[in-house]
């Protein structure tokens, strides 16, 4: 039984670091783009995205801490009993939008360097 359960554990660490690298970059592109782009593509404000990507990351990041230390700490207590559940299916749902709604609306207004006629440089 131990040992299934060190699987399981070791299973959703990797799916909560994931999710948690997905809301880091999500959140990093969000930064990175003109707040401008946001209205331009019809989306929500900047401020708000940013927002609800900090908080995605935040719970996200909650969730792999959590199951680094159920992980870890093999039949021991675990740390926050975030894991998988509401908050990270939320920041889940949020990190996908922005990357699958969002981000290709935004794409190339504003970003860095000039645009030639073969492309930014």
């Amino acid at each position: 039984m131990s040992m299934i359960n060190g699987v399981f554990n070791l299973l959703f660490l990797v799916l909560a670091v994931a999710v948690f690298g997905m809301a880091v970059y999500a959140l990093v592109h969000a930064l990175r783009v003109p707040a401008n782009a946001f209205v331009s593509a019809g989306k929500l404000q900047k401020n708000l995205w940013l927002l609800i990507l900090g908080l995605a990351t935040l719970f996200s990041a909650a969730g792999a801490w959590n199951y680094l230390n159920a992980f870890l700490v093999v039949g021991g207590v675990q740390f926050i009993g975030i894991g998988l559940g509401l908050f990270s299916i939320a920041a889940v749902i949020a990190a996908t939008i922005y990357i699958v709604d969002v981000k290709p609306a935004v794409k190339g207004m504003g970003g860095r360097g000039n645009s030639g006629p073969y492309g930014p440089w």
